[in-house]
């Protein structure tokens, strides 16, 4: 079935929404989810977005300042001035879309929390369900805005190119998509004039990550796929603080826990921070993480722990209702005991080239969000900055097609999905065990700490993966489960060939055979196929 639009978006967390609401006056638009609408990483961020807005105590500055050293020498300085620059409207705007942001106690103004590698608080946050709450209130206009239609259960399996359809064309330009509808079981093919990946990141790469299952880097393996530029992945961001329990493998502790005052302690209760660095537990993410990975190895444990039993029930039952409810749940009364907490896979530095504008090195497709890679978070992304980079990308993206209207895409010589000679699989086991070794082999070889022959040992794997999914694509029909882990394999070798050219350790990339900053090497990484 071929199916027009003006707009094809994929991805419905805070970027695909933003940018859908913006454009939506002017053109039809077409939000495509692979899952529910409202299951984004977006709607699992319990932090909240970081903006200047205390001008007493803060300012652009020390923003830029805090994003450009958290960013270890990497970060584009002009487009981390734009978007801090832009935060504070962008706020605004959600505040008037209907978001309940968090108060301070007088109802004077919004409550501002401060998280690692921030110099001031200036994290404005609904509670500890900021995510929810802002993918709630977009999704509220986006249903009632005539011109926007948003399809659930479609997974997008290839971006459809003039080259794809014809290897002589020079002037190469994203027509549109082949996506799996789930329900029906058929590819149809979306036209569009413009296609918006907003498909966020790839932590299910790794065996361990605070991702939503849907997190398999489609958006990205896709847009690679189809020439256009990649790069930085080698800068994946372990999340320091994620909860370590039999039940529960992919719960966060926000950041905003160490914020208000949490330490990080051993099994013995012994704070360990301050020995490695002076903002002890509010250091950066790439350096908490890298220590708490060292004290596991160290002392044989499992985890470390995060006390906030200092703060006071009121305060934490308060301040973090969400938390304390879940971690009540299974057992742990954080007002009274420690949680047990370790890393995880939780961010994608790098992705697809892209401008603030979204604007890609293939015309006709725009990248916005966690999918995209900007130059704001350089080797490793600060605090909070993830959803104020999303908002900025949608907003100035969707100013770009308003003002720029993109060419129809009439007179295209388009081919349907033809499955050829594919057969109906009898040996989905396969695909559950190379999902599994995939991520299995990136967790013990490409994590916090590498090597060049631990990053060796992934290539070489990696690689006869790839080559089994390939063959196994091509001869038998496409499911969902076979469209992810063709997409897992394409960023778990992305991430790894990223990791071999970086001779150097700086921001999340740490190599111990370069166990040094190069300054001939403080350049992006980057991959064309």
């Amino acid at each position: 079935m071929e199916i027009h639009t003006d707009i094809l978006v994929m991805g419905s967390g805070i970027s695909g929404l933003s940018f859908s609401l913006k454009v939506a006056d002017k053109y039809n638009v077409t939000l495509v989810t692979k899952g529910p609408r409202d299951e984004s990483a977006t709607n699992y961020a319990q932090g909240g977005i970081a903006s200047v807005l205390d001008a007493d105590k803060d300012s652009f500055d020390l923003h830029i300042r805090d994003t450009l050293e958290a960013g270890a020498g990497l970060c584009n300085e002009d487009v981390v001035r734009q978007v801090v620059q832009d935060g504070p409207e962008r706020i605004k705007e959600l505040v008037d879309f209907g978001v309940p942001f968090t108060l301070v106690d007088d109802h004077s103004g919004l409550h501002l929390t401060r998280e690692g590698g921030h110099s001031v608080r200036r994290i404005v946050h609904a509670d500890d369900l900021t995510g929810r709450e802002i993918i709630n209130a977009l999704l509220a206009r986006a249903d009632q805005h005539p011109k926007i239609q948003i399809v659930e259960n479609q997974l997008a399996v290839n971006l459809l190119t003039r080259k794809k359809l014809d290897p002589r064309n020079q002037e190469d330009r994203v027509l549109g998509a082949y996506v799996f509808d789930k329900s029906s079981g058929e590819v149809l093919t979306y036209l569009a004039r413009v296609v918006v990946i907003a498909t966020g990141g790839s932590g299910k790469v790794y065996l361990i990550t605070t991702n939503p299952d849907g997190a398999t880097g489609d958006g990205l393996a896709m847009a690679y796929r189809a020439g256009a530029a990649v790069g930085d992945l080698e800068f994946v961001q372990f999340h320091p603080t994620c909860l370590y329990h039999p039940l529960s493998k992919n719960f966060l502790i926000s950041e905003a826990v160490r914020g208000e005052g949490g330490v990080l302690v051993n099994k013995a209760g012994i704070p360990f921070m301050e020995k490695y660095h002076p903002l002890k537990s509010l250091a950066a993410r790439d350096i908490v993480a890298r220590v708490i990975d060292h004290e596991i190895k160290t002392s044989g444990h499992e985890c470390v722990y995060l006390d906030v039993t200092h703060l006071g029930p009121d305060r934490i039952r308060t301040r973090f209702p969400n938390i304390y409810n879940r971690l009540l749940s299974l057992g742990i009364d954080m007002t009274k005991e420690p949680i047990p907490v370790a890393p995880a896979a939780h961010y994608q530095c790098g992705g697809v080239f892209a401008d603030l504008d979204g604007q890609t090195s293939l015309p006709g497709l725009l990248a916005i969000g966690e999918v995209a890679c900007t130059g704001l978070h350089g080797a490793n992304r600060l605090a909070s900055n993830s959803l104020l980079e999303a908002l900025v990308m949608a907003h100035r993206a969707a100013l770009l097609l308003l003002k720029n209207e993109p060419p129809p895409v009439a007179g295209e010589k388009i081919r349907p999905w033809d499955p050829g000679k594919a057969a109906e699989s009898d040996e989905t086991i396969v695909v559950t065990h190379n999902w599994e070794e995939i991520r299995r082999t990136m967790a013990n070889y490409v994590g916090i700490v590498r090597t060049n022959k631990r990053l060796m040992r992934a290539m070489n794997r990696v690689d006869l993966l790839q080559k089994e999914i390939d063959e196994y694509y091509w001869n038998f029909k496409i499911t969902p489960d076979l469209v992810e882990l063709r997409n897992i394999a394409e960023v778990a070798s992305l991430i790894v060939r990223c990791a071999s050219l970086r001779k150097e350790s700086r921001g999340l990339h740490y190599n111990l055979d370069y166990p040094s900053a190069d300054e001939s090497l403080r350049k992006d990484s980057v991959l064309i196929r």
